[in-house]
């Protein structure tokens, strides 16, 4: 999609007109000549949010779609609410990655209509020449751009993304970039001692991978920002199956975490970004066979802890604990963690926000300042001290899933914490502000937002949350 830019009204029929007015209803309008025009109803402009500019711009894009309008005009002061308190550029950029997101579809298994896709191909920005609105939808564009590219990955059928594909895509992707691409293979993994990675991926006939990401912004003497993924390619659930309708509702989506990371490192290169940033995304499939891992296995992960595993369907955590401890190798300044980790964060927020878990106030009020501004919302949940004896094993050193019908989601976080705390740290760390932490970490379960909800105005299937979220915190950190 082309965006351009004029400082005269148009009078091209070809290029229908998208405008903004205090009504309460959308409606469509077609010239003598042709031309049409979409007045998008705003019964309360002076109730206008940031959340609400999002929620106009996509329906922008839907409504043009919608009258089969490939090329269309708008005027930006239509888009400026002043006591929204958005800046020129920051409205651009918010435009435009959200005319991006809105404009996707995912039609790579459908047969092209003899008409052609509908999408819309052009955009004519009707404002005063200005290089700040200009600079903003340049970076909104390349934002929009690569979190559809998120979505795409996350959509693939898990037989068409193993996690040799997943790996083969992340290199794929970061051509061009200064993106740097390691894909570890099962015998790189064993010398390891990943014993959570190859745990999991046991009873699938695909080997698992582990993919490295490095994007060296400022020179290797300044710490990175580490991004850790879940890779589960596709997830039964392991010999603890899940229902017919969970494993057919999206678990080939189940990777959606890793593809977020793979993309936000790679946006953060072609954004220019002055800083580290490195990813990390432990891939597998949990598949059903003779050789599966089991309930009541002890596995011996990379940190030499090891998982008592209760529940073969909680194998998101046990491949990220040796994704975090890796992660340690770099001597981080920050660790964020994404994964599609629990149905528990799905019942207690449903689709709008992902849940964030932190030990760190000041970097948990960040994350959710930083979910408003880029538009992937995220409400926080608890990590008091109370819940880790949920996570203490019997006959290993910690449990995967003990009872995951109270604080499902909680439990997950405290068992990823396991491997992040650091024992030899027994006060307040300088730079986390934590006991116990020698940097700040966060785990956000991106579970609720793993596809789209209704009334957000996009295509079904994967949001592609949080590479907006992610790129924010990497270009404020």
């Amino acid at each position: 999609m082309k965006i351009l830019f004029s400082e005269k009204e148009l009078k091209d029929k070809n290029i229908g007109i998208v405008s903004l007015k205090k009504q309460k209803d959308s409606a469509v309008f077609i010239s003598p000549s042709g031309k049409k025009s979409i007045v998008i109803g705003v019964p309360e402009p002076e109730k206008m949010t940031r959340r609400k500019v999002v929620i106009l711009a996509r329906q922008a894009i839907l409504l043009a779609k919608v009258n089969k309008i490939k090329r269309f005009a708008i005027r930006f002061s239509d888009f400026s609410f002043s006591h929204a308190n958005i800046g020129a550029q920051d409205l651009g950029e918010l435009l435009a990655t959200n005319f991006e997101m809105a404009n996707f579809e995912f039609v790579k298994y459908k047969t092209l209509p003899p008409e052609g896709w509908n999408f819309v191909e052009e955009i004519i920005v009707i404002s005063k020449s200005s290089a700040e609105i200009k600079k903003g939808f340049e970076a909104g564009q390349v934002i929009g751009r690569e979190v559809n590219a998120c979505r795409a990955l996350s959509n693939t059928p898990g037989g068409d993304m193993t996690p040799r594909i997943l790996g083969d895509e992340a290199k794929k992707a970061a051509k061009g970039t200064k993106v740097s691409v390691k894909v570890l293979g099962k015998k790189e993994i064993e010398k390891l001692k990943m014993g959570g990675v190859l745990g999991v991926a046991r009873g699938s006939a695909e080997e698992p991978r582990f993919i490295i990401l490095e994007y060296w912004g400022v020179g290797k003497k300044e710490k990175p920002i580490v991004l850790v993924g879940k890779g589960i390619t596709f997830d039964s659930g392991g010999l603890n199956l899940k229902p017919s309708k969970s494993i057919s509702d999206g678990m080939h989506l189940d990777m959606s975490g890793g593809a977020a990371v793979i993309h936000s490192v790679i946006l953060a290169a072609k954004l220019g970004l002055k800083k580290n940033v490195v990813g990390l995304v432990p891939a597998a499939e949990n598949m059903v066979s003779g050789s599966s891992y089991r309930p009541g296995d002890v596995l011996r992960t990379m940190s030499g802890k090891t998982i008592e595993i209760m529940n073969t369907d909680a194998e998101g955590r046990v491949v990220l604990a040796d994704g975090l401890t890796y992660a340690k190798r770099y001597n981080p300044r920050l660790v964020v963690d994404v994964a599609t980790l629990t149905g528990a964060a799905l019942v207690a927020l449903g689709q709008h926000a992902s849940a964030v878990f932190t030990k760190d106030e000041n970097l948990e009020k960040t994350l959710r300042e930083l979910g408003e501004e880029s538009g992937d919302y995220l409400w926080q949940r608890p990590m008091w001290d109370e819940y880790e004896s949920d996570v203490k094993g019997t006959f290993g050193d910690v449990a995967n899933s003990k009872d995951p019908q109270y604080a499902g989601a909680t439990q997950g976080a405290m068992f990823l914490y396991q491997f992040v705390k650091d024992p030899s740290i027994s006060l307040p760390s300088a730079r986390s502000g934590q006991a116990g932490q020698a940097y700040p970490w966060a785990h956000i379960d991106i579970a609720p937002r793993m596809t789209a909800a209704e009334g957000e105005h996009l295509a079904k299937g994967a949001a592609g949350a949080p590479v907006r979220l992610l790129i924010k915190l990497i270009q404020r950190f």
